[in-house]
């Protein structure tokens, strides 16, 4: 059965529809890149290229999900996009996704394939369970590559685990808990809105497990 993350009624109330689901990988092996991983970004460039219009992103109704999705979350997507649009984009332009590690850059390209933004997390560092709610005004968060902690206004949604703030749903992870070449063990979340449909969330699934265990090794529960 799929796995969801739990919703705090606030948001289940305001975002009907709304869900992420739950991947867990374990023992994976993480390199910092891989000349057989450098190939295959090659081939979903190509793909890439050859199914988008960069002119005709806006009118895709998944991406105009999220793009509502974000403004009201009080967020503009025009100036932090949804992210697997965001690396289309990227890709349509020409410029190749950042280089961070196979794991980062696996995900980066399921994301690309699947038009569905990815979260992960190193599972050995999350402290019991995991929660998306509303943040409250005056939280701070410090995600992966801030110099120092944003201090959020209240309303976003936020991703907990029992010590703190995990994620800014859905685009920034926390710092502290980030996969990196240490990494065993990782929780991936697909990253869902409103009108983004559960069948859809299940389709990328086996898109994720093939290509994350494919390079990174493996397995999933």
């Amino acid at each position: 059965m799929p796995e969801y993350l739990p919703l705090s009624s606030s948001l289940i109330d305001k975002f009907p529809g709304l869900a992420a689901q739950i991947i867990n990988f374990k023992d994976v092996s993480i390199n910092r890149e891989s000349d057989e991983l450098e190939e295959y970004k090659e081939e979903i460039y190509s793909e890439t290229r050859s199914r988008w219009e960069i002119e005709k992103l806006r009118d895709d109704p998944d991406f105009r999900a999220y793009r509502d999705f974000f403004w009201r979350l009080g967020t503009d997507p025009t100036k932090n996009r949804p992210a697997a649009e965001a690396l289309i984009r990227r890709v349509l332009n020409g410029r190749p996704i950042p280089k961070i590690n196979t794991w980062v850059d696996a995900y980066n390209l399921v994301s690309i394939q699947t038009a569905i933004p990815i979260a992960s997390f190193d599972a050995d560092l999350l402290v019991g369970n995991l929660l998306m709610r509303e943040a409250d005004s005056g939280e701070e968060f410090l995600g992966i590559a801030m110099k120092r902690p944003v201090v959020l206004k209240g309303g976003e949604a936020v991703i907990q685990d029992d010590e703190g703030l995990v994620a800014i749903y859905p685009f920034r992870d926390a710092d502290h808990s980030k996969v990196t070449g240490n990494t065993k063990n990782v929780l991936m979340l697909l990253c869902g809105a409103p009108n983004i449909t559960l069948e859809k969330l299940d389709a990328s699934v086996g898109v994720a497990e093939s290509v994350l265990t494919r390079f990174c090794d493996g397995h999933t529960e």
